[in-house]
């Protein structure tokens, strides 16, 4: 039986990646097409920051925690 040695955290990174990517991506659609949600505060553009942060830190755990090849 193998022990794995991949971290659960890489997988958390990849996540955090993805949702990222997800909502950076929305927050550039919204603000380059003008169509913004009804909410207040829609000014400090949200999805953009949001995104950014978790794609950061998800790129971050991605390249800390990268299985190593064996």
């Amino acid at each position: 039986m193998h022990s794995s040695s991949i971290s659960i955290w890489f997988f958390i990174g990849v996540l955090l990646t993805i949702y990222g990517a997800l909502i950076l991506g929305y927050g550039v659609s919204e603000w380059v097409t003008g169509h913004y949600a009804n909410v207040q505060l829609v000014h400090y553009h949200a999805p953009i920051w949001w995104g950014a942060i978790l794609l950061a830190l998800g790129l971050f755990y991605d390249l800390k925690f990268k299985p190593s090849p064996k």
